[in-house]
């Protein structure tokens, strides 16, 4: 018997429910029946409350709450930054006690902790119990990622494509139901969204008590106990993929300032091409990670992608020089066309966080992933505003270049990983 296999639990490995069996796509929504239908079922939950959220957190701190704009802002920025340094520890006790049982202890501080936001009354509480969110939603994220890793068979990226189509969906189904609080605007509706939100990391946690228990893999007896932090390879990696998913921001963040302030078309077209986007990632995020199961697959997908998002930004660039009705024709070719970078990005993503890794370290290494996600996106606003907002149509440019080097850049940067992994057993 495997000395980390509790008795009297279920173990996902090759016999497992077919753990290691290609997995299919029933009906065009929901995978066979077994883990990745749960763990799909538990996320779908999950980011109908996370939509909720995001949309409506806001109004919530600064119209019931009374908290400035400026006190949001700072202590939503500090609660992430502090969020970011429980991925790595969180991800290595994943890897040594089970993901399972550590992304289901997350999920409940996470339902305490988004609970709690209805007490707050002033500043610094504020920024106390958003601080605790944001350390467990980061320790959620790299708990989870060997937990994905450990039921989605050997095609990992092809389920983590599935899992982002459909959270997408979710995330929209709840920023619709919010859009009914944030019509409301009363206190009331406002707690209601915060703890339906609370109410769906809870559900999410009992739904993923009917996973399976995923062992964890032995390390071997060299191995570094923080070795995910002396893996000059592996965090060069991050940070260029981290670079290269800040092309998320442009459609979130840029798009909207530039349509509105810079350019002639028309403001409906900022929720036109939200929803371009959506559609798209819920309708080909599966199909556009076809072929990208290796890391040579992820290169090839990278290079396209920053390719691909320099002709977007190019094309959306040059809308600010035009009249409305050319404007608006180029945006939406363009925001399709960054849409487009942005599946073979993702995929390419999902592929190299896990192809790199160690099979005894996936925890930590999720965390590690995670955290450079995580700094890359605080600062992509302020990147984003600096380039295409302030410097207007040469911005635009140099950012897609900069998107285009990390794709030549990054074949480089996985060789080299994947040297420094040859004939090491750690």
């Amino acid at each position: 018997m495997d000395n980390n296999v509790k008795p009297g639990t279920q173990t996902v490995g090759a016999t497992a429910d077919g753990a290691d069996q290609p997995w299919v796509v029933t009906r065009g929504l929901i995978p066979e029946r077994g883990p990745r239908r749960v763990l799909a079922v538990a996320s779908f939950v999950n980011m109908i409350g996370n939509g909720l959220y995001m949309t409506g957190a806001a109004l919530f701190f600064t119209r019931s709450v009374g908290l400035s704009v400026a006190q949001v802002g700072i202590g939503m920025g500090a609660a992430s930054l502090v969020g970011l340094t429980a991925g790595i520890p969180v991800g290595r006790l994943a890897d040594l006690r089970g993901a399972r049982e550590t992304y289901r202890v997350t999920l409940a501080v996470q339902a305490f902790a988004m609970a709690a936001i209805v007490l707050v009354h002033t500043f610094w509480l504020f920024v106390a119990v958003i601080c605790v969110t944001q350390l467990a939603n980061s320790a959620s994220v790299a708990s989870r990622g060997p937990l994905i890793r450990g039921i989605a068979g050997p095609n990992p990226t092809k389920y983590r494509s599935y899992l982002r189509a459909t959270n997408n969906l979710a995330g929209s189904c709840g920023a619709m139901a919010a859009s009914v609080v944030v019509q409301l605007d009363t206190r009331a509706a406002y707690e209601a969204l915060i703890l339906g939100n609370a109410l769906t990391f809870a559900a999410c946690a009992v739904v993923i008590t009917r996973l399976p228990h995923v062992a964890p893999v032995r390390a071997p007896r060299l191995a570094d106990r923080w070795m995910a932090l002396k893996d000059r390879p592996y965090m060069t990696v991050t940070l260029l993929d981290g670079v290269m998913s800040m092309q998320g921001q442009v459609l979130l963040f840029a798009l909207p300032l530039w349509i509105v302030g810079q350019s002639d078309a028309p403001r409906w077209l900022v929720g036109v091409c939200a929803v371009i986007n959506t559609l798209m990632v819920v309708a080909f995020q599966v199909r556009a990670s076809k072929g990208i199961d290796s890391n040579a697959g992820a290169v090839r997908a990278v290079r396209r992608s920053g390719l691909v998002f320099l002709v977007a930004m190019a094309l959306i660039a040059a809308a600010g020089n035009m009249a409305a009705g050319p404007a608006t024709v180029l945006i939406l070719v363009g925001v399709v066309l960054h849409t487009v970078g942005e599946l073979w990005q993702a995929a390419s993503s999902f592929e190299l966080s896990f192809g790199l890794a160690p099979e005894h370290a996936q925890g930590q290494y999720s965390g590690l992933f995670g955290m450079g996600h995580g700094l890359t996106n605080a600062a992509a606003p302020s990147i984003l505003g600096l380039l295409c907002i302030t410097w207007g149509t040469p911005g635009w440019l140099v950012m897609g270049g900069v998107f285009v080097a990390v794709g030549l850049v990054m074949p480089y940067a996985i060789g080299w990983g994947e040297r420094t992994r040859e004939g090491d057993p750690s």
